[in-house]
């Protein structure tokens, strides 16, 4: 599978953003999907996952009750909804994917990536 993600942008804290990862390729339903995100000098951490079958969502700490999750299969697409966006929010976002994990917050379980878009959240 690829995976494009994309409507990162600058936003005022407060704000809210929605980011979409668009995947190509068959059994989309199949994946478990992630997000995680990446500031400068910062390794590349877990914000939220959902998984195949029937979804269930899991969060960070520091995103739980701001951020939201969700997947459409139909449109081979999963989003973050960020809300309550707050400086310490900016990074750069990742979408991944992977078949066999349910739910993971480490990076190494998946094995699909998307590019990346630059969410930057000014005070």
């Amino acid at each position: 599978v690829q995976l494009q993600a994309y409507g990162g942008g600058l936003v005022q804290a407060g704000g809210s953003l929605r980011l979409s990862c668009a995947a190509s390729g068959d059994s989309f339903s199949r994946y478990t999907l992630g997000w995680f995100r990446q500031a400068p000098g910062e390794e590349r951490t877990f914000v939220g996952s959902i998984s195949r079958g029937v979804p269930r969502t899991y969060y960070s700490d520091s995103v739980h009750g701001r951020f939201t999750v969700s997947r459409d299969n139909a449109k081979n697409t999963v989003y973050l909804q960020m809300n309550s966006l707050k400086p310490e929010d900016t990074a750069v976002y990742y979408c991944a994917a992977d078949l066999h994990v349910y739910a993971s917050t480490s990076p190494r379980q998946y094995d699909y990536w998307g590019q990346g878009t630059l969410v930057t959240v000014s005070s």
